[in-house]
């Protein structure tokens, strides 16, 4: 069932500065853009608690004093730990420092500023059957011109990263990960940097990195379109 509590952690990188949403929100960490009435890193969670997951690591840099208040005083009871960035160190930095704190093998890693409804159970089955490093969920999209394509092998292993381009469809990268901890920690990366780039665009072909398509809802907040669509969406 969704709803059966998980073994595995949760990361949830919540550091970014939403600079392109500064014309619609104030000066806020982007995942506390107000989404239908509430810090849109609250739909996060609790969708990821719906989900069974009950053990959270959350990856702050930004304004983190705000973002733990906010977790504090609405989430009191929820497992929880920070890890917070003296300075950025780009998505991979922040998740490998996440990854210390960390003690399941498998974490899952989701963005504080989108809300992909990925299918956890299904996810971390798909993962574990195929003794993958890393899986990603993928969406599958109309028009995908504002992200790259990821295309896959009959088995569902990546095949290849495709840069912005005009298609008429394509599957994303939702920003939603499974990854096998120790493996991920032993990679030599340097200090900061891309886990999208320096990780997974460098190590597909040498490492069984997987992706998993899930055709369900998806809403990235960092741009002001997008953002207005999710309060729309949301409050319903």
């Amino acid at each position: 069932m969704a709803n059966q509590a998980r073994s595995l952690q949760c990361i949830v990188l919540a550091g970014g500065l939403g600079t392109r949403l500064r014309s619609v929100v104030s000066d806020l960490p982007k995942c506390m853009a107000p989404v239908a009435g509430r810090p849109f890193l609250a739909w996060v969670i609790d969708y990821w608690q719906e989900q069974g997951i009950r053990d959270f690591i959350f990856s702050l840099g930004y304004k983190h004093e705000m973002l733990t208040t906010f977790l504090e005083e609405r989430f009191p009871l929820l497992n929880k730990q920070y890890v917070i960035e003296e300075e950025p160190m780009g998505t991979g930095g922040a998740i490998r420092l996440a990854c210390h704190a960390a003690l399941s093998d498998q974490v899952l890693i989701v963005n504080g500023d989108t809300l992909f409804k990925v299918q956890l159970p299904q996810l971390e089955a798909f993962h574990l059957r195929r003794q993958s490093d890393c899986t990603l969920a993928l969406k599958p999209m109309q028009h995908p011109d504002r992200y790259g394509t990821v295309e896959l092998d009959a088995n569902g292993r990546i095949l290849h990263f495709r840069e912005k381009q005009l298609l008429a469809e394509g599957a994303v990268n939702g920003g939603v990960y499974i990854v096998e901890r120790r493996k991920f920690l032993e990679e030599e990366l340097p200090e900061k940097f891309s886990f999208e780039k320096d990780y997974l665009e460098k190590f597909f072909t040498a490492r069984p990195l997987y992706g998993l398509l899930q055709d369900d809802y998806f809403i990235d907040i960092g741009i002001p379109e997008d953002f207005a669509r999710a309060n729309k969406e949301l409050e319903n």
